[in-house]
């Protein structure tokens, strides 16, 4: 070195220290890059004095500077440039003023941690950008958020903010290999370290294949007070469960089994501390012991939903789906019962169909035979079979696997058992699986009715319950109603009625009520049992699942005379007319059709219509609800033919007359046969029919001519019949072309349509050109058929159409022929 110069001693390039105390736990950290400068704050950099011979002058000839930045200030003009940039282009990152946090693999705990804080709060101040010396290389610790996925890309997701220097977190990537699949999925949990809670997220990425699943994974919240010891003691635990050998795992995972794992903090915990990816390898090894210990373990959490998720995205389900084929009984009951876990939503229900899950929990029931001489392990082996089952029978796709699996007839063996626990998940499965045609016939012919009425008297609420809605969706068939009837199912069914304080239960058993009733057979016997009175008693202060199915049992049981009224005794019109202002659809439908079958009964009638039930009906028929506005308009039939003044109360209603009038524009065939039906009987009214007449009725009626459903036509000519009353109706239909298709409707096969269709023929005839025009589409034969019929009103109708025809014909042939 030429004398008299100044010289800057070499500053030693340090390797970087692990943040905390990441060498206690496995070394230094992963993914690091290379080794950068380290400035200690308090070292000084000076300018030396010269060389005197072999010895160093260390008397101070420069200026002290504090760093090496402001050295470099002082005397670089471009590096103060540089730094003006560089301080810009910091300046558009958040700002920190505590903490930095590197997201990286690896875990920052409190050692050394004030020493890197300070050296990077520092840098991030000045946002300075330092040299590595001899390498040349710029070292940039702010930087590294990109490379663990948290890129600008991401928009407004920024770095969890920390509170103070005691709260540190850490965001671990987990990379898992699905087998299933072949594709890896990240799933990211930002874990707590000691001392405080922090912020912890899933990244839920895949949803977009969850939509239409019955249940989502919910995002934990920023916690906020400190976690629990057991958070911690099992974080400790995860430590010995990851890198102990198979005596110290199977040791740790006992020791894990000892806190409440029902809890969501032990849950979580295990989670959080990625053990729950350890707990799933566990199940692929041949360690029959640490499988089962982990399946214990996976049992218990496995209720927690966001674990339920986390298991079927690491390949949990098709490990669990290949151990139900092992010899050994415990692992496969704790398979089974995990797989009934995890199978809550469609995905994991799927995974289990694929990989062959339905038969070998089938298989699973098979293996074991019926009798008295199976074991307690015998009883835990079926039952956990059927508890995966149940899970797996939510999904149509699977109810046809079980089937195919020869799962029916195993179900009605077991159904034979008296065990309450193995008799419940099978229960259960047959109630979901009766949703189906095929089932409810297997239910009818494998003799499981009067297995289900017997354990309606059993002890246990929840048996009741599933036995009572298996009757539930049963009962829309017949004979099904019948065989319910027969092994004397009603009277157990009525007195489960006094269980009111169990809703679920009540539920259900109104629900099989419900559908019983539709059989009048059984209709009489719920007379005898009261069952009526009960159920009056139920329609007030009830959740709207009980409510649907009692007013669902009343309209059905209102058909017969004496129960309407039993219903009026009992003081049950006034709450069902207050049930006319309820939203839900099935509720409404239902009330709709209980108040039309209550309003048959004048005195009936006369209390709704002063309860202002019938504008209640009529205003429903403005809801968007097809089946409201059909229900609505078919309680307003007997609701017109009852009513005092009928007329002057419909003409009330202030654009009643055309909003029921443009319903004939519905696309929804039910809505047009309820709104002629309602048109025929408010057409009894002249001024009405005026009004009706009015607002384009005929036109309307005659669009709708041309339809080949018998229940439609039968009203629809019915409507028409009555509509002729008023002035030149009758030639209208005539020009609108609604009578050659009338008169097709003579060759139906519906005695009904037969009826309406020659009274309407009979009101239309009166017209020379509608008589024309029936004779030219063969009426006369049709009708000569039906003269002799024993319907009064049918031969009546028949036979004055055809003398209109015929006096038609003698005047013509008078006047051509003189």
């Amino acid at each position: 070195m030429p004398a008299g110069a100044a010289a800057v001693p070499a500053v030693p390039v340090t390797p970087a220290r692990p943040h905390g105390n990441a060498a206690g736990h496995g070394g230094a950290r992963r993914g690091r890059r290379g080794p950068r400068v380290s400035f200690p704050r308090w070292a000084p950099v000076t300018l030396r004095g010269q060389l005197k011979g072999k010895d160093i002058d260390y008397e101070r000839k420069g200026d002290l500077y504090k760093d090496i930045v402001t050295f470099l200030r002082g005397r670089s003009p471009r590096f103060i440039e540089n730094m003006a940039k560089q301080e810009y282009s910091m300046s558009k990152e958040p700002a920190h003023k505590k903490n930095y946090q590197h997201v990286e693999g690896a875990e920052i705990s409190g050692q050394s941690q004030s020493h890197h804080n300070l050296t990077e709060k520092t840098e991030c101040e000045k946002g300075k950008s330092s040299s590595a010396g001899p390498t040349g290389h710029s070292v940039k610790p702010y930087m590294k958020w990109k490379s663990s996925g948290l890129s600008a890309s991401q928009g407004s997701d920024k770095f969890p903010k920390k509170g103070s220097e005691e709260r540190k977190s850490r965001t671990v990537s987990l990379t898992t290999k699905k087998k299933a699949s072949g594709k890896s999925k990240s799933v990211k949990i930002q874990e707590a370290s000691k001392g405080k809670a922090s912020v912890s997220f899933e990244d839920v990425s895949e949803s977009s294949s969850e939509t239409d699943e019955d249940e989502q994974p919910v995002r934990r919240q920023e916690g906020s007070t400190d976690l629990s010891a057991e958070y911690w003691g099992i974080q400790k635990l995860a430590k010995y469960v990851k890198g102990g050998d198979p005596t110290a795992t199977l040791i740790a995972l006992c020791s894990m089994r000892d806190f409440n794992l029902s809890e969501e903090t032990c849950q979580l915990a295990i989670k959080d501390t990625g053990c729950l990816e350890v707990l799933i390898n566990l199940l692929d090894t041949e360690e029959i012991k640490c499988q089962t210990g982990s399946l214990k373990i996976l049992k218990e959490i496995s209720q927690n939903m966001l674990i339920r998720h986390a298991i079927a995205d690491l390949g949990g389900l098709e490990i669990m789906v290949k151990i139900l084929d092992s010899p050994d009984t415990d692992l496969k009951c704790l398979a089974a019962e995990t797989i009934a876990n995890v199978a809550k939503f469609k995905r994991a229900r799927k995974t289990v169909r694929k990989h062959g899950g339905i038969k070998r929990l089938v298989e699973l029931l098979e293996s074991i035979s019926m009798g008295s001489s199976y074991q307690a392990k015998d009883t835990e082996t079926v039952r956990c079979a059927a508890l995966a089952l149940w899970s797996c029978s939510k999904s149509t796709k699977n109810k046809k696997a079980i089937r195919k699996a020869g799962g029916i007839p195993l179900l009605a063996r077991w159904l034979k058992c008296a065990h309450a626990n193995i008799l419940i998940p099978i229960v259960g499965t047959l109630q979901e699986c009766a949703s189906e045609p095929s089932y409810r016939l297997a239910i009818r012919t494998e003799g499981m009715i009067e297995s289900l009425v017997k354990n309606l008297s059993s002890e246990h609420e929840e048996l009741q319950r599933h036995c009572a809605s298996a009757i539930f969706k049963c009962a829309e068939d017949e004979e099904i109603r019948d065989l319910v009837r027969k092994h004397e199912g009603l009277q157990p069914l009525s007195a489960l009625l006094d269980k009111s304080e169990n809703k679920q239960l009540l539920a259900a058993v109104t629900g099989a009520i419900w559908k019983c009733a539709i059989s009048r057979e059984n209709v009489l016997k719920f007379q005898e049992y009261k069952t009526v009175e009960t159920l009056v008693t139920l329609l007030t202060d009830q959740p709207e699942e009980v409510l649907i199915n009692v007013i669902g049992a009343l309209g059905e049981c209102c058909q017969e005379e004496e129960n309407r009224g039993t219903i009026r005794r009992s003081g049950g019109i006034a709450p069902m007319v207050n049930l006319l202002t309820a939203t839900n659809p099935a509720l409404l439908v239902n009330v709709n059709k209980a108040v039309g079958g209550c309003a048959m009964e004048p005195e009936n009638m006369a209390i709704i219509d002063s309860l202002d039930g019938v504008r209640l009906l009529w205003s429903l028929l403005k809801n968007p609800n097809p089946d409201v506005q059909a229900s609505a308009a078919w309680a307003l039939c007997p609701c017109i033919e009852n009513a005092k003044n009928s007329g002057e109360m419909v003409r009330s209603f202030v654009g009643g007359l055309e909003l029921i009038v443009n319903l004939l524009k519905s696309n929804d065939k039910e809505v047009l046969t309820s709104v002629c039906a309602a048109i025929a009987n408010i057409a009894k009214d002249e001024e009405n029919l005026a009004v009706m007449t009015d607002h384009g009725v005929v036109p309307l009626l005659s669009k709708l001519a041309n339809t080949n459903n018998n229940k439609l036509r039968r009203h629809l000519a019915e409507a028409i019949a009555h509509c002729c009353m008023w002035g030149s109706n009758r030639v209208a239909f005539g020009d609108t072309k609604a009578v050659a298709p009338l008169a097709r409707y003579l060759k139906a096969k519906d005695p009904l349509v037969h009826r309406a269709t020659a009274l309407a023929l009979y009101q239309l005839s009166e017209d020379p050109n509608n008589c024309v025009i029936m004779h030219e589409n063969g009426v006369v034969k049709l009708l000569l058929a039906m003269v002799g019929s024993t319907d009064d009103i049918l031969q009546e109708a028949a036979a004055g159409c055809i003398a209109n025809i015929r006096r038609l014909a003698l005047a013509t042939e008078k006047a051509k022929y003189g």
